[in-house]
């Protein structure tokens, strides 16, 4: 019996610890998760003949897991041509998958898309703009030249400085995704 006295004496002392321990001065921490990109798909249409479709995509389900992504590519990019690009940023890891560039979109101040490749004759350029006007990279065009193969890194970054000099060290901030596709024009 005294152990339960002196249980039933102790639980008003840690009653009076907790209420002092905690006051409205506390700091309250908000946690901002980041979204999970699974999917980088980069869809382009050729200007003058929509039936020529290529579609880029990258698919990696387990995220910094240890398995490669799976990368396919459907279509054939033609020789001096222009196309329309389009890049889309998914988490498929849940069903239905989430639709990530909405809130690239919206937040589209704290967001830029880059786009780095090694193909000769090839421009990208960004054509639409974030709320004060800088580049966005979500909609962009391509135009090729000669026939070329290289490489086409896409790269989302979190808060970048903006303007910037449309490079990646120039830019600062974090990567959110990043994927490198074999890009070839034919």
């Amino acid at each position: 019996m005294k152990t339960m006295k002196k249980s039933i004496l102790a639980l008003p002392l840690v009653a009076v610890f907790f209420m002092t321990s905690c006051t409205d001065d506390d700091p309250v921490t908000i946690i901002n998760e980041e979204e999970l990109i699974t999917t980088v798909e980069l869809e382009l249409t050729n200007s003058t003949d929509a039936t020529n479709v290529v579609l880029f995509k990258s698919v990696d389900i387990d995220g910094e897991g240890p398995d490669d992504p799976v990368i396919t590519i459907t279509g054939t990019v033609n020789t001096n041509s222009a196309y329309l690009g389009e890049v889309r940023f998914l988490n498929e890891s849940i069903a239905p998958s989430e639709d990530i560039t909405e809130e690239v979109i919206e937040e589209s101040n704290e967001h830029e898309v880059f786009y780095i490749t090694s193909v000769n004759e090839l421009t990208i350029t960004k054509t639409d703009v974030d709320n004060n006007g800088n580049p966005l990279g979500v909609v962009t065009s391509f135009q090729t030249g000669a026939v070329g193969t290289g490489t086409l890194t896409v790269v989302l970054r979190h808060e970048p400085t903006k303007p910037n000099d449309n490079t990646l060290s120039g830019a600062g901030g974090e990567t959110d995704a990043e994927v490198t596709f074999t890009f070839e024009v034919e």
